[in-house]
Parts: structure tokens; C-alpha cells; sequence
């Protein structure tokens, strides 16, 4: 299935190759939540549910935003202290910060891989008129981006992808041709920048953060895109080892928020968990997914959290 976004987005400039910071907005005065976020949410937090969440409890948001292994390596450092905390693999969450830095936490939204282009190149042209994805991510004239598996999901999902397509497919060697010709950039934050820019033609990426910018979306199938809990098995089938030894197999991709054991004012990171929880709407705006099965509710949840 291939789509382009149909409703207007505004789109978020987000430059940098590390973390981006907003400052708190907000009304003066008041007391402020400081979130650490999964940069795919950036646009989307910044633009939508950050003033949202000000408008609706009076708190200011300031918001950070990396790839989710990497923010979660800041928590168990003590380089960061914030307030709450979303990643975009819930259960790596729970394996960085169980149980010592967290007990509980709240899928709040879900997503899925897609592949984003520009439709004003030729690369981009051919990914959206439905040309075998894999023969034109490894043609020679084609430059893909992904993100850097160390850092974030979103970088390991990618060669997730092209290890299942490979079985998917029935092509021996596609994931190893893949792999070669994509190119590793910094961040989800800053990863379609460069697809704005022309530096690429494509890239592997969330849905949300391509409808964020107004991108062309090539959508996969099921079996590929890491969005079917029933499938949950088969992407469990393939794995990938990050620097520092942790193995994470691929898995559906769930969005989860808690608030950290070293939170500064864990009551506003408790408010902004329950704001999640209870915006379906909003979180669907932005371009994530919720429905029947979230939100869901894991370990020692405070009463002040759940809806």
C-alpha cells in the first residue's frame, strides 16, 4: 500500500545532530515538566502536545528529545533528571530501568515503519508508484538514510526490516545489501531533515514523523512493518546487539511513558503520563496510533496516572 499524507501538517524546523531542547513555554510562574522524549515525537510534542499539555494543567513544558536507547543510557548515568520519560520500545524501557530507576510505565500510542520520500526525486518517484522497495533502495542512484541502531529503535528496526525482508521476500543476502547501501545519520530527530534538504531521497522511518513532514509514505506489509501485535513472534524471529552488548529482538513498536525514581517534581511527570493517557486524540493528531488496546498499564502504577 502506498500513501501520501492527505492533511496539512505544520511542519517542525529540527536542526542538530544530537538532542534537541526546547525551553519551557508556558504561562510564567508556573511550575514546569521536564520530558525526556524519543526523538521521533519531537514535531509532534513541540508543535502539538506540549502547549496542549500547558493549556489543559498549567505546567510548562520542556522537552528533550534522543533516541530512546541513548536517553535511557542518560537516566541509569544520572546525566539526565527528568520529570518523565517516553521511549519508543516499551520493553526496552523496562529492561534499562527495572527496577531500580522504574516500576511501572504506560504504552500510550503505537506505530509502524515505513519508508519516507521525496516525490520530487526519481528514487522517491519510484518507492511511491510502488516499484519492489528493495531493488530501488539498492540501486546505485539511490541515497536511504536510517538511524543508528546504538542510539535509537528506530536505527535497529531498520536492520530488523532487512533481516525479515530477506525472509519475507526469499532473498538470501538482501539484508547484508541493504544494510550497505543505506547510510547512518545522528538522529530521529534530525533524520528527514536531510530528505527535506535533497541529501537523500528516502528514508527508513516512523509514520508519524513523515506525516510531521508532509513526506511521501511508502507503507510496508505487516509481516515488515513492526505495527501487528499479533505478530509479534515473527518479529521476535531477528535481533541486533547494541554496543554495550544489549540484544533486542525486533518486536512491535509501542510507546511508553514513566516517571524515573530520580524524577525532580515527579508529581508534574505523573500529570504529563496521565495527559498521554488520556489525549487518544491528540496522540493521533500528531500522527501516532491508539485504539482499543492502549492505553496498558504495567507494573506499580500510581492512582494518579491511571484514567
Amino acid at each position: 500500500m502506498i500513501q501520501r499524507p492527505d492533511r496539512p501538517t505544520r511542519r517542525a524546523v529540527l536542526g542538530g545532530c544530537g538532542g534537541l531542547v526546547a525551553t519551557f513555554a508556558g504561562c510564567s510562574g508556573a511550575s514546569g515538566a521536564t520530558v525526556l522524549a524519543a526523538g521521533s515525537l519531537a514535531a509532534g510534542f513541540e508543535d502539538r502536545v506540549g502547549p496542549a499539555f500547558t493549556e489543559t494543567t498549567e505546567y510548562a513544558y520542556g522537552g528533550e528529545y534522543r533516541g530512546s536507547n541513548a536517553l535511557l543510557r542518560m537516566v541509569c548515568e544520572k546525566q539526565r533528571r527528568p520529570d518523565a520519560i517516553v521511549s519508543a520500545d516499551a520493553q526496552l524501557l523496562r529492561d534499562r530501568l527495572r527496577p531500580e530507576l522504574a516500576d511501572w510505565d504506560v504504552v500510550v500510542a503505537t506505530n509502524e515503519v515505513v519508508i519516507a520520500a521525496d516525490p520530487s526525486t526519481a528514487v522517491g518517484q519510484r518507492l511511491l508508484d510502488g516499484e519492489y522497495w528493495p531493488d530501488v533502495l539498492r540501486s546505485s542512484e539511490a541515497t536511504v538514510a536510517r538511524t543508528d541502531p546504538d542510539l535509537d529503535p528506530l536505527g535497529y528496526r531498520a536492520l530488523h526490516l532487512f533481516e525479515l525482508a530477506e525472509r519475507f521476500y526469499d532473498e538470501p543476502g538482501l539484508a547484508d545489501a541493504l544494510e550497505v547501501a543505506t547510510t547512518v545519520t545522528p538522529g530521529e530527530a534530525s533524520l528527514l531533515a536531510g530528505v527535506e534538504t535533497g541529501e537523500y531521497d528516502a528514508a527508513i522511518a516512523y509514520r508519524n514523523m513523515a506525516v510531521d513532514r508532509d513526506l511521501g509514505v511508502r507503507s510496508l506489509p505487516p509481516a515488515l512493518n513492526f505495527a501487528d501485535i499479533a505478530r509479534a513472534e515473527q518479529y521476535a524471529e531477528v535481533s541486533y546487539t547494541t554496543s554495550d552488548g544489549h540484544t533486542v529482538h525486533g518486536r512491535p513498536v509501542r510507546y511508553a511513558a514513566t516517571v524515573p525514581e530520580t524524577a525532580p517534581d515527579p508529581a508534574a511527570g505523573r500529570a504529563f503520563v496521565r495527559f498521554l493517557a488520556d489525549r487518544a486524540d491528540l496522540l493521533d493528531a500528531v500522527g501516532l496510533t491508539t485504539g482499543d488496546g492502549v492505553p496498558v498499564y504495567s507494573g506499580a502504577v500510581p492512582r494518579e496516572v491511571r484514567a
